[in-house]
């Protein structure tokens, strides 16, 4: 396993697509080869304890740029693009729950990172609850930005709301998807469908994000991703896959709005966010306010600060 540091230059392997990485202050870049040969871009800023940030749909580690400073001070941040997503290689396989939970636990050996604190937003929130499941001895404490745990409860109300999740359906598609995402408007509306502030991103962070997606090989990823880990993974998780394990890691889970709201349908029955306490040994449940489902860009201090008094535990 390889680990260099990158210039300011994406790897040239997008084609008329590619374009520089975006720049942050007191942030490095590497390129991390993996054992199975995947090239995977890692961005690390400060020094200390080691934190890891798993990003969401559809994005990259640029996604964390409003919590890095502050958690840099305190943390050696590492921020990865998860397989296919941002400027690391998008493979032809390789898009399963398990050997995305392998990319992670092997860019951890490759970085000599025996234990971390992980967080992770939306899909990137799903996949670390599966890396603490996997391998509990590589996590120390985990934090779940708006991702849904492996216990949920589907009452009647939570299922009348899953026509809410129409894009995402139609993401996961095997030919319809990878088209729609690479057309940019279908991910653009989820991303701003799901913010309760309409100037959370920039037009040059949208097309940041979107932009890759130009790519057919990302938008390809990108849907196999989602269909992984958001539409995969909620299906077994609804048909009961997790529930003879146990989340034993120390675990915050932030939530806003979008899907979450009152956290209890009209019959009273908890929503989205209980059916963990018969599974869990410690679990925090924290609201963040005036924020839909990208809780980091849209309220980065109030999530930082909740991050870094979490982080500070035993």
């Amino acid at each position: 396993m390889e680990a260099r540091e990158s210039d300011a230059e994406a790897p040239s392997d997008d084609g008329p697509v590619d374009r520089p990485l975006p720049h942050l202050d007191g942030v490095r870049h590497l390129m991390v080869e993996l054992p199975d040969g995947l090239r995977m871009h890692v961005a690390e800023a400060g020094a200390g304890e080691p934190l890891v940030l798993l990003h969401g749909f559809p994005q990259h580690w640029w996604g964390w740029r409003k919590v890095i400073p502050a958690l840099a001070a305190h943390h050696r941040v590492t921020a990865p693009d998860l397989r296919g997503a941002g400027w690391t290689e998008a493979t032809t396989g390789g898009y399963t729950e398990e050997q995305l939970v392998a990319d992670i636990v092997a860019l951890l050996d490759a970085l000599g990172l025996d234990r971390v604190s992980l967080a992770g937003l939306d899909i990137g929130g799903t996949l670390g609850f599966r890396v603490c499941l996997a391998h509990p001895e590589r996590v120390r404490r985990f934090v779940s930005l708006a991702a849904p745990h492996p216990y949920p409860v589907l009452s009647m109300g939570v299922m009348l709301r899953t026509w809410q999740l129409w894009p995402g359906f139609a993401t996961a598609l095997p030919a319809l998807g990878p088209r729609l995402l690479s057309r940019g408007r279908l991910p653009r509306r989820m991303m701003l469908g799901s913010s309760v502030a309409p100037d959370t991103w920039s037009a040059e962070d949208l097309d940041l994000f979107l932009g890759r997606l130009r790519d057919p090989a990302r938008a390809r990823a990108a849907a196999a991703t989602y269909r992984a880990l958001a539409l995969g993974s909620a299906r077994r998780a609804a048909a009961g896959a997790y529930r003879t394990t146990r989340l034993v890691t120390p675990t915050l889970m932030l939530y806003g709005t979008v899907l979450y709201d009152g956290d209890r349908d009209a019959a009273g029955h908890p929503g989205l966010l209980h059916g963990y306490e018969e599974h869990a040994d410690d679990v925090t449940l924290a609201h963040v306010p005036r924020a839909g489902y990208y809780l980091a860009e849209e309220q980065p201090e109030t999530v930082a600060r909740h991050l870094l008094t979490f982080l500070a535990g035993p």
